[in-house]
């Protein structure tokens, strides 16, 4: 969320910045500004008629002690009103203050300068590309046919327990996948990040703190009886966990990781580039987090892309990172790296990891704040990234890595997993 001072103090540039999402925000920002001015004047006046009232308070207890009580009763109808009238200003005050969060809730984050314009994925801006694109046997298969035949992956069964998009992982498929988690988290944790694990379910504060709600809402599986979310990544509970806390500058850097199941709804996701292990509504991922000072945080963020980027060469899997474009930026980045492997069989690039920096926007949400060498309170930066997403990262494997005979298993896995080759 913007810092309401900032939206005051530089209308003009952000309504230019955010031009570049294609976000016409002059609307929003001038009844916010509005909104603004109304709860100050509203709060001018209701401090005003407290501090009056509680005057008067206090020459009535001095006239009832001088015996001139029908002096006091007069003042006791004048304080009577003034608390009325106070109480009726403290519920406008309120709704005001509801009505201003609410809109500046709509409002998405400023891009980075070097967001490029665009308005979809294909104006997003390739900026690396490694690893060869393997040549496979004649009459290769994509991965749900890969795993039909090998009997690793039914996703006709999960469909029979739950519906689509919950597929069962069966054998050395299991094997593999579990594999895969505990590479993601004993490389995480080499490079300093701190292993956690998260609820798997969230309570509203946390949905709004790191900007899923209200963006977000319909993909989110809302269990209404309790009012809590399954959770669409590990993002939401580990960034949570510093909601409301103020930190010292000592203790920055804050770096997590954590496994989980992710939960997302995707409403209205059909036909062939969903299909298999392409769009999930469960599936797992390994996230990394960090809690930076601001002017540490897009050093960190290219500390996040490199570690990516060595998960991936381990892996042998060729690979690019795209800075995405202001119309396909997420609500609450300000900056954001998307890593894609490509799948041989579909002859496509699936996106695998998203690496991004929120600057102050979360923080602002979040109430997360630190104190800096004068002693004031400011606001930290957050970031997160995948790494790595699973679904996706097991595709390309599946695909990349058949054979004629088999698929063969990356060399960096076989240790976990305990074989080399699924046939």
């Amino acid at each position: 969320m913007l810092q309401l001072q900032i939206i005051r103090e530089n209308k003009e540039a952000i309504l230019e910045a955010l031009k570049k999402r294609n976000f016409d925000a002059k609307p929003l920002i001038e009844s916010i500004l509005d909104l603004d001015e109304k709860r100050r004047s509203i709060q001018t006046n209701l401090d005003a008629t407290l501090a009056e009232s509680n005057k008067l308070s206090k020459e009535i207890g001095m006239l009832f002690k001088s015996g001139k009580a029908a002096e006091a009763n007069t003042l006791k109808t004048k304080t009577a009103d003034l608390k009325e009238t106070s109480k009726k200003m403290g519920d406008d005050l309120n709704a005001t203050v509801e009505a201003l969060q609410n809109q500046l809730y709509q409002i998405p984050n400023i891009p980075h300068p070097s967001v490029p314009a665009g308005n979809t994925d294909e104006d997003n801006e390739e900026i690396f590309k490694e690893g060869d694109i393997p040549t496979l046997v004649e009459n290769a298969l994509p991965h749900w046919e890969l795993a039909k035949k090998y009997d690793i992956i039914d996703f006709e069964l999960g469909s029979k327990i739950t519906g689509a998009g919950f597929p069962v992982y069966k054998g050395k498929g299991a094997k593999l996948q579990r594999a895969l988690i505990s590479y993601f988290l004993d490389k995480n944790t080499e490079a300093g990040y701190a292993e956690v694990q998260p609820p798997l379910v969230v309570n509203e504060a946390s949905g709004y703190g790191t900007g899923q709600l209200p963006d977000k809402e319909g993909q989110m599986y809302h269990i209404q009886v309790d009012d809590l979310y399954l959770i669409p990544t590990a993002e939401v509970p580990i960034t949570n966990m510093h909601r409301g806390d103020l930190l010292n500058e000592k203790d920055f850097p804050i770096t997590y990781t954590g496994y989980t199941p992710c939960f997302r709804r995707e409403a209205g996701s059909y036909g062939a580039h969903v299909r298999g292990l392409n769009r999930l509504h469960q599936f797992d991922k390994v996230e990394i987090v960090r809690i930076e000072h601001p002017n540490n945080s897009y050093q960190a963020l290219d500390n996040m892309v490199e570690h990516v980027k060595d998960i991936l060469r381990d892996l042998k899997l060729p690979y690019r990172i795209l800075r995405l474009c202001g119309g396909d930026l997420g609500f609450t980045s300000a900056l954001t790296y998307d890593f894609e492997v490509f799948s041989t069989a579909q002859d496509r690039w699936l996106e695998i990891s998203s690496v991004s920096n929120f600057e102050t926007y979360q923080a602002n949400r979040l109430k997360l704040r630190y104190k800096d060498e004068n002693g004031k309170s400011q606001l930290a930066h957050t970031l997160n990234g995948s790494a790595l997403a699973l679904p996706r990262v097991l595709a390309g494997i599946l695909e990349n890595y058949q054979t004629a005979d088999g698929i063969k298993i990356p060399k960096v896995l076989v240790p976990y997993c305990g074989f080399e080759e699924i046939n």
